[in-house]
């Protein structure tokens, strides 16, 4: 998706690759399982540090959770690389069953949204830009913050490459 938006994508493991990144795109998964790989392989520091140093980041899903500086629900001890003034809940959507597609309006333009075991944003700081909402009850699906860009769905899933475009706009204006 990222190629198919005009970035050049590698992958990034461990502190050295990172540092050869302009930006990052924290994927979807399981938040808990990325936070564990992410400190075993010394990588927590460096994205946090990376991240307020203003390297631009998006995070789908699992990657919303790990800009979140606050969660709910997660496990005990459950960290993120936080950058994001917002409060996620994990899991809010409900259930693997309980994944749902839908049509949002994102930035603008309207988008489909596949949801999967999918976190929503609580609330939000005073500097953070609300991009997409869904139901039920209008919850945060879409949040900017400067470079950092998050949704709660899965845009990779669709095809449709506008939110990767948006991301790879975002970097190349910083």
């Amino acid at each position: 998706m990222l190629e198919a938006a005009g970035a050049t994508a590698t992958a990034v493991r461990r502190p050295a690759e990172l540092e050869a990144v302009d930006a990052l795109v924290v994927p979807g998964g399981e938040s808990t399982t990325m936070w564990k790989l992410a400190d075993v392989f010394d990588l927590l520091d460096p994205l946090r540090i990376r991240i307020k140093d203003g390297m631009p980041a998006y995070g789908s899903c699992a990657g919303m959770i790990m800009l979140a500086d606050r969660i709910q629900d997660g496990i005990d001890g459950q960290q993120t690389i936080g950058g994001i003034d917002m409060v996620v809940r994990r899991n809010a959507f409900g259930r693997q069953v309980d994944s749902f597609e839908a049509d949002l309006d994102f930035v603008g333009t309207q988008v489909h949204a596949v949801f999967i075991r999918a976190p929503w944003v609580e609330s939000v700081g005073p500097e953070v830009e609300v991009l997409a909402t869904a139901p039920p009850g209008d919850r945060i699906v879409a949040v900017r913050q400067g470079p950092l860009l998050a949704t709660s769905f899965h845009p990779e899933l669709t095809g449709d490459t506008r939110v990767h475009e948006y991301f790879v706009q975002m970097v190349k204006e910083l």
